[in-house]
């Protein structure tokens, strides 16, 4: 049986499929998660690409409308699995949530194909509803696969992220060709299509690649009393009653500062994920899951940044970058692709520098990884701010300012996204994994909705130059604050190598 701690399969029987050594020296599951994953980003990223402009361009609203809208969208979006993470933990389990959420995430998509506002939104609600369901639970299964201590974990969830990242380079070059060459709304469809795909693999190899994996942790105590293990059932229980104080708490906090009606869901979030966790847990655990807070506060900084790119820098790729190569003029939406291909060609590297940095005990700890994420994300943005002085004489600005800003700001995302993603399935009780998996998609909630506010500045900062400018100081700003924290987050987890 695994520590509480970890987030690891918990069943004293451990299937052989969950210790071969197939796919790189990981076990199949990996792969077959790999895929899963890589077509919902695919639908994902797909319509992500082509929002904002569809927006603006189609639907002739305002740039700061438009962001606005992304912001709400892509907020909801990270918010909800915090939602579907505790749900996944304590009800159904995270195998039966990746079924529900691929449904109502194809729903969406084809609900977008449809030409009316109506189901503009309503597509947009279901994709938001069934990513709840998905995100927080395909990430939490992949850190099930290993073994306590298993030192491969971190490299795994780099490989997993490979998947995110080819999913993501596909989708703006099929969606984003077909929604601003063909129809907008084909390239909604082309999304749901993808989501299919990705439902119909996961449902043919999950027994055989991932048995046991993904069932509720009720079941898991079951499967565990029923070969004489002590206790585990008495893990499981949740005290909800902290959770419920602190829902209130935060709800009567966003009432006082008048949040509107989203501030008013993070609060009451916020607040109930903290009462279950930080005081429903106390020792050990409690230093683990303050430190998973911590963190995830600094990671708000590193996507409000970073999401730039689906809204203010997708509209300077449209209309202030030249688009044309050889004679040949692409659609602006395939810049999206840039980043994700960047991801694909460094990912292998940095998950072969961490092993052996791992092996000679020279590997930083995550929180150290993080700070130099933000830092390069903030050398990133000094390209844009290049660029947008080009721009801002009326000069169209060469593809390289954009290029280079994403090469930067994907070597920041390698040395944020997957190890922080890694580091909570290390630190996570293991009654919270998938809720404290949510909250690690909360901080991106938060920080998309920052995001989508920031680019609705440059209405009122039309100097491109100087508006990226303010990622640049958030950024550096941030990995100097959570530099000076390293220390203290590696005392909170002392007994785990994180």
């Amino acid at each position: 049986m695994s520590a509480v701690g970890d987030v690891g399969a918990v069943t004293m029987d451990r299937p052989p499929a969950l210790d071969d050594t197939a796919l790189m020296g990981h076990p199949r599951g990996l792969g077959l998660l790999f895929v899963v994953e890589m077509w919902e980003r695919f639908s994902y990223y797909g319509m992500r690409a082509l929002l904002v402009l569809y927006l603006v361009n189609y639907l002739k609203w305002s740039d700061g409308d438009a962001s606005r809208l992304y912001g709400t969208y892509t907020s909801l979006v990270y918010l909800t699995p915090l939602i579907g993470g505790y749900l996944a933990d304590r009800y159904i389990g995270t195998r039966r949530s990746l079924v529900i959420g691929s449904i109502v995430i194809a729903m969406g998509h084809f609900s977008l194909a449809f030409q009316s506002m109506t189901s503009f939104y309503l597509g947009l609600a279901l994709i938001i509803i069934g990513t709840g369901f998905f995100k927080p639970n395909v990430s939490t299964m992949v850190g099930q696969i290993y073994r306590e201590g298993d030192a491969r974990r971190d490299a795994g969830f780099t490989i997993f992220y490979m998947g995110v990242n080819l999913g993501a380079f596909l989708a703006p070059l099929v969606c984003g060709y077909l929604g601003q060459r063909v129809g907008w709304h084909y390239g909604f469809a082309a999304a749901g299509v993808g989501m299919l795909i990705g439902l119909a693999i996961y449902l043919w190899g999950r027994d055989k690649y991932l048995p046991g994996i993904g069932l509720t942790h009720a079941q898991n105590s079951a499967n565990a009393a029923a070969q004489g293990a002590k206790g585990l059932a008495e893990m499981e229980k949740v005290n909800v009653i902290p959770g419920l104080i602190g829902g209130v708490v935060g709800l009567a906090l966003a009432l006082v500062l008048k949040g509107g009606w989203l501030g008013y869901a993070f609060g009451a979030i916020i607040g109930a994920a903290i009462g279950t966790t930080v005081f429903g847990s106390k020792g050990e655990e409690r230093n683990r899951v303050l430190a998973i807070f911590i963190v995830s506060f600094f990671v708000v900084f590193f996507w409000m940044a970073y999401e730039q790119a689906g809204s203010s820098m997708n509209l300077f790729a449209d209309r202030h970058t030249n688009l044309s190569v050889g004679g040949f003029a692409f659609p602006s939406s395939w810049f999206q692709s840039v980043n994700p291909l960047f991801i694909m060609i460094f990912a292998p590297i940095f998950a072969t520098l961490w092993v052996k940095l791992g092996k000679s005990g020279k590997e930083p700890s995550t929180a150290l990884k993080m700070v130099l994420g933000l830092a390069l994300l903030g050398t990133g943005f000094l390209f844009m701010v290049a660029g947008g002085k080009i721009a801002d004489t009326g000069v169209k600005a060469g593809a390289i300012w954009l290029t280079m800003a994403y090469a930067f700001n994907t070597w920041g995302e390698l040395c944020l996204s997957p190890v922080g993603l890694s580091y909570v399935t290390k630190i996570a009780p293991v009654r919270f994994a998938s809720l404290l998996m949510g909250v690690w998609f909360l901080a991106n909630a938060a920080a998309n909705k920052l995001g989508g506010f920031l680019a609705s500045q440059t209405e009122n900062i039309p100097k491109l130059g100087t508006f990226y400018m303010i990622p640049v100081a958030t950024s550096f700003g941030a990995a100097l604050l959570l530099l000076l924290l390293v220390p203290w987050l590696k005392r909170l987890t002392r007994t785990v190598k994180a």
